[in-house]
């Protein structure tokens, strides 16, 4: 069974990383450049984890957050979501476990604490 990690970022290095990285244990990566695609993404496809960027191009990653949680598909209201981001101001983690995120990772991205926190909430394939 192949699991499905949707990951809403805009810029193309972090999301050839992470495709490499999750690909390498055995996830399937749907990606998504901005967040109303990632919404879409989320809505319409099976999806088992998201990665959410914060500073995205069109809404930022505490509204699409918000969006998923708040949409008609009830699968969405408890998808594990993972906020990753460059912002490390005092408070940025509260705003986005606030927005509906289950956890907060910092940038530069840690493969090692990428597949720590990705396996928390989804075995292994």
């Amino acid at each position: 069974m192949t699991l499905n990690i949707l990951y809403i970022e805009d810029n193309e290095d972090n999301m050839t990383l992470v495709q490499r990285a999750l690909e390498a244990r055995g996830y399937r990566l749907l990606k998504a450049i901005n967040g109303m695609d990632g919404v879409s993404t989320a809505e319409n496809q099976q999806v088992d984890l998201i990665l959410l960027d914060i500073n995205l191009p069109d809404i930022d990653g505490y509204e699409v957050a918000r969006r998923i949680r708040a949409s008609g598909k009830s699968k969405l209201a408890h998808i594990p979501m993972i906020a990753v981001t460059a912002n490390a101001l005092k408070g940025d983690a509260e705003k986005a476990l606030d927005a509906g995120c289950d956890v907060y990772m910092s940038k530069p991205i840690n493969i090692r604490e990428l597949w720590a926190r990705v396996e928390a909430f989804l075995p292994t394939p």
